[in-house]
């Protein structure tokens, strides 16, 4: 979209919630995904190599996709080569809890040392839904 398209959400500003030990959080994060900030991990998408990239807000009726992650949400990070970041998690001593290959996307699923559950998404298809 261009500047003359007028006032309008432009994406995903970020994900904010309550830890026991903020640093910690944060070194987990840079430590374990790679992903460092003043105020958190932060992402840019200059950094996406597939084209058209999107973030979702999905809702959902029940916590059963949730699970076992806390606190009623979860957080889903745009990953690319999926399959290699799993090898580095697990090397790293980071259980992944399942992988899933869905056509327009591959997944898959782990904790953060507070017990949020991250969906880890590898965009497939180029375009948008």
């Amino acid at each position: 979209m261009n500047d003359t398209a007028g006032p309008r959400i432009t994406g995903l500003g970020g994900v904010f919630y309550v830890a026991a030990d903020p640093e910690a959080t944060r070194a987990w994060y840079r430590d374990m995904l790679g992903i460092d900030g003043e105020y958190g991990p932060q992402l840019a998408w200059s950094d996406e190599p597939k084209p058209n990239p999107y973030s979702l807000i999905s809702h959902f009726k029940d916590d059963q996709y949730i699970k076992p992650g806390k606190g009623g949400f979860m957080i889903n990070l745009r990953v690319h080569d999926l399959d290699g970041f799993c090898k580095q998690l697990k090397a790293k001593g980071v259980k992944v809890l399942d992988k899933a290959d869905e056509g327009y996307g591959k997944f898959a699923w782990i904790l953060d040392p507070n017990g949020v559950k991250i969906e880890l998404w590898e965009q497939v298809a180029e375009e948008l839904p």
